[in-house]
């Protein structure tokens, strides 16, 4: 055999083995599975998932007295005070650390107050809430911390009448009246639970859940 016909039969076999392997790696790339992407949940709906449901407990043995709230902060100030300065506006304050001026904005009713007295700093997790959810087998250094909690979304300037409005009932009771804030509320809430450990009932996670959907 002369070598141009060594050469053709060489180029034939090359092209019938890449032939070979195209068909192969095709074949391997339609019976590969296939994967797909899950729709984004709602704001904070996985969170929700996370929360313990269960039968909302008793009060027996409850009082705000086992939640050391507004506790000293140092330099004359306490909780209460130090909210105060963080989510006010243009806030001044006098030696002892109380606010003498300042502008507040509650997000529950959409209200702007200009008068420190007429602010409450709500638990967006009531105490009382918190006890029937879990909080009553805490110790009551425990219990002062989630009273007094600077650190998270536990704390919240609101006008007195949303706040006194809302009392110690959990959103299958209770939603800001503003709507807009139902998103943002059902997620400080969702968050507050998980990071204290604290259960939630059916009716409860069911507010919550459509509460999310606004998100």
């Amino acid at each position: 055999m002369n070598r141009a016909a060594v050469t053709s039969l060489v180029v034939f076999v090359l092209l019938v083995a890449l032939g070979w392997y195209l068909t192969e790696l095709q074949s391997s790339k339609d019976q590969s599975p296939t994967t797909t992407t899950a729709a984004p949940l709602p704001g904070g709906s996985a969170d929700l998932g996370a929360l313990q449901i269960a039968p909302e407990g008793k009060m027996a043995g409850y009082s705000r007295d086992r939640f050391p709230h507004w506790a000293s902060q140092g330099n004359s100030c306490d909780t209460r005070e130090i909210v105060l300065q963080r989510l006010g506006a243009d806030v001044k304050s006098d030696e002892n650390c109380k606010a003498t001026s300042g502008s507040w904005n509650s997000p529950y009713d959409n209200v702007v107050v200009t008068d420190a007295a007429e602010v409450d700093i709500d638990h967006t997790v009531p105490l009382a809430e918190a006890w029937r959810s879990g909080a009553d087998k805490w110790t009551d250094d425990q219990r002062k911390a989630f009273a007094n909690d600077l650190g998270g979304l536990q704390l919240i300037a609101v006008t007195a009448k949303t706040n006194r409005g809302k009392g110690d009932q959990d959103p299958a009771k209770w939603k800001p009246p503003v709507q807009t804030y139902w998103c943002t509320y059902a997620q400080h809430w969702i968050s507050v639970k998980i990071s204290y450990k604290l259960a939630v009932d059916q009716p409860e996670h069911d507010a919550l859940a459509a509460m999310l959907k606004t998100c």
